[in-house]
């Protein structure tokens, strides 16, 4: 006995009842309670497809399909973390080191005025509410969707509002370390001066691959990760 269209979109509707937001992990869900449906009928083939489908969902555990969901998160951010090197590496690559070399160097000369500090923590907030209402923004979108019932894939939704929490947390963080601090910049030895130059930088680019560079990459790298990616949109 196999199961007809009309209850693989019954289990589609059951995995997202038990809080399992993302397409791709309802896919993997619903492939598995499908398969073990059709055995439990093999063995049951009396069994209505409700009382196999409850019965295939217990084999979860009293947590239900937490511990697929947080597992597909930290396989998915490992993943994130990847794409995050491949496109944060480039800038240390010609031609793009020379744009970052440049970007060190101003930050150098910058550090060294007088008011550097004052500037620096102006421009550091300004960032961190940046992206913080950009990550509301983007979190807003995605319940939306999830509630129109579109399809919404795990690596998608990290692109466009998690992207690993860091960098507007980064932003107040160092923040608080430069209002804390009681020595001007522009007292510092030079080799002090470079090391937050570069740091300053690496943070630049950090916040430029996260909210600009991947999301813009965002329909490419889902096509990339998901080969059904096209055809879930296209229905």
């Amino acid at each position: 006995m196999e199961l007809t269209q009309t209850n693989i979109q019954e289990l589609y509707t059951f995995t997202r009842k038990h809080f399992v937001e993302h397409y791709d992990v309802q896919t993997e869900l619903v492939d598995h309670l499908a398969n073990d449906i059709e055995n439990i009928w093999e063995e049951h083939p009396k069994l209505s497809f409700q009382d196999a489908q409850d019965k295939s969902f217990k084999k979860f555990g009293i947590f239900g399909f937490m511990d697929v969901i947080e597992a597909k998160q930290k396989q998915m951010s490992k993943r994130y973390r990847k794409i995050l090197w491949r496109f944060f590496k480039e800038w240390f690559t010609m031609p793009k080191l020379v744009v970052t070399l440049s970007l060190i160097f101003m930050i150098f000369f910058f550090l060294k005025l007088s008011y550097s500090k004052y500037i620096l923590l102006g421009a550091l907030l300004f960032l961190a509410i940046f992206d913080f209402t950009n990550r509301y923004v983007s979190r807003k979108n995605q319940q939306e969707k999830v509630h129109k019932k579109e399809k919404v894939f795990l690596l998608e939704s990290m692109i466009g509002e998690t992207r690993n929490g860091f960098t507007g947390v980064a932003f107040l963080n160092i923040f608080h370390f430069v209002n804390l601090s009681r020595v001007p910049f522009n007292t510092l030895e030079n080799h002090w001066l470079l090391l937050l130059s570069f740091s300053a930088t690496l943070l630049i680019l950090l916040f430029y691959v996260t909210a600009y560079l991947i999301p813009q990459k965002a329909e490419e790298l889902l096509i990339e990760t998901y080969p059904e990616y096209k055809l879930a949109q296209a229905l």
